[in-house]
């Protein structure tokens, strides 16, 4: 068993931790605290859980469901906050997560696998792919800003009908990808789920069929168990926050992303260092393009639907940090081949976005 995974059976223990701290009322700190480590290891389990099932469902419907469940954390967590009213962390949470996934994920498994090996490669064809999406999510999560503070008369109602439509059009984009990817040009993508072997909390065998049952019973235990964890993690959030002295901006752009994609986090770092850096990037890089093309978009059509105005309208300090994210990941990994020191660029650009967040007045 790896040093990984023995952390996240470890981590485990928080979830009865976490389930007393609220049964018992202590304080909300240390709910959040409690919650927030729980996560962690059940993310790494609902991964899991959709390739064993991937594996079974063949590569078409496997692809799907990778697609699908590959930030189920993070759409849970901003699912439960959407309906609690926290939209502006909702939407922190969105930028943040692709902030975090195109500098700190792919700038430490760039810099830690460039320890070892001198250059780094993966497929630049789909680099530019990914960098032309990429491009495209911040025209739309830009339009709507832009609507609304060119035209200061505008009516709520006007910039949520708009965003309802960007998030169509995104939602039918991001379909089309998977459709690139898992149909047209799915040689472009031969980095099979196999390669991942032994990086999961329980090591599993390519040998033998798994057993379809067992893994779809895990997929919703711990999917239910997330979502649980989440209704604590959100309900203790705002008194949390305020005794860490954290403003709602910095915990939704900074921390809540970190616990939901801890997980994912640690596959890509895991991979670097084994040379597997075309699975490392497409973790990263897929993850921050789902959170743009998919889940931002559902919430948006999820809120409209249960009377919670979510927009695309985002605080502008957000996407200026999502805009220059975007643009130094797409220089650094157009060329197809990454160092240590492209890593520590984009890491040294994660802290001071998060310094900037930190220090930022934004309640």
């Amino acid at each position: 068993m790896t040093l990984k995974n023995r952390i996240f059976l470890g981590l485990l223990l928080f979830i009865p931790l976490s389930l007393a701290a609220e049964w018992f009322e202590f304080d909300p700190l240390i709910v959040f605290i409690t919650a927030g480590l729980s996560i962690v290891p059940l993310a790494s389990w609902m991964g899991l859980a959709t390739e064993e099932i991937a594996v079974v469902a063949g590569p078409t419907l496997g692809g799907l469901l990778n697609a699908t469940f590959g930030n189920a954390t993070e759409l849970i967590i901003a699912i439960i906050a959407l309906k609690a009213g926290l939209l502006e962390v909702v939407k922190a949470s969105l930028t943040g997560s692709i902030v975090g996934n195109l500098l700190l994920v792919m700038g430490l498994s760039m810099f830690l696998g460039g320890l070892r090996f001198k250059e780094q490669t993966f497929q630049p064809v789909i680099a530019r792919v990914n960098a032309s999406l990429m491009n495209l999510a911040v025209i739309a999560i830009l339009m709507p800003t832009a609507f609304h503070f060119t035209s200061p008369n505008i009516q709520p109602a006007q910039i949520q009908h708009f965003s309802i439509a960007v998030s169509v059009i995104l939602i039918a984009v991001y379909c089309l990808t998977l459709l690139f990817s898992m149909k047209t040009h799915s040689y472009l993508y031969d980095v099979g789920i196999a390669e991942n072997e032994g990086d999961t909390p329980a090591n599993h065998s390519s040998s033998h069929r798994p057993n379809l049952k067992l893994w779809v019973g895990v997929l919703l235990a711990a999917t239910i168990a997330v979502a649980v964890e989440s209704e604590l993690l959100v309900g203790s959030l705002e008194v949390a926050t305020d005794k860490l002295g954290l403003t709602p901006l910095f915990t939704g752009v900074i921390l809540l992303p970190i616990i939901g994609n801890a997980a994912e986090h640690a596959t890509a770092v895991t991979v670097a260092m084994k040379n597997k850096m075309d699975l490392s990037v497409s973790v990263a890089v897929g993850s921050s393009l789902q959170i743009a093309l998919f889940v931002a978009p559902v919430l948006v059509l999820l809120g409209w639907a249960i009377g919670q105005p979510m927009n695309l309208d985002f605080n502008p300090f957000e996407l200026v940090a999502v805009a220059v994210s975007v643009l130094i990941a797409n220089s650094i990994s157009s060329d197809g081949q990454s160092n240590w020191l492209e890593g520590m660029l984009l890491l040294a650009a994660y802290i001071v976005l998060g310094l900037a967040f930190y220090f930022h007045p934004a309640g």
